[in-house]
């Protein structure tokens, strides 16, 4: 199990830190991967699957999380929303794949 931060004295236990935490990000990503999944099922029409109101609204909560919880909104916030971007793309992919469309 890896050390807390605090607690790592070498840049060995940091890095076995930082490779434990993206592999349990990984795993949370797959979980955000699924709802993007569900709402291609979901969703009535692909002009529903961008929701720019729902962007700054995921965005917003995020910051208020982040404010909460100590993480810096200079890396929140430009790494949710390339998150989301990215989601979105996926989202598009699986709807149109759904539907027996073609991606672009």
């Amino acid at each position: 199990m890896a050390k807390a931060p605090e607690d790592c004295q070498t840049m060995t236990e940091v890095r076995e830190g930082v490779d434990a935490l993206d592999r349990e990000l990984v795993r949370l990503l797959v979980t955000r991967q699924g709802y993007m999944h569900a709402a291609a099922r979901i969703k009535p029409n692909r002009d529903a699957v961008y929701d720019a109101e729902r962007i700054e609204d995921v965005v917003a909560k995020v910051l208020i999380e982040a404010k909460k919880q100590g993480l810096s909104a200079d890396i929140a916030e430009p790494v949710w929303r390339k998150l989301i971007e990215r989601c979105i793309a996926h989202e598009f992919d699986v709807y149109d794949d759904t539907r027996g469309r073609k991606s672009a």
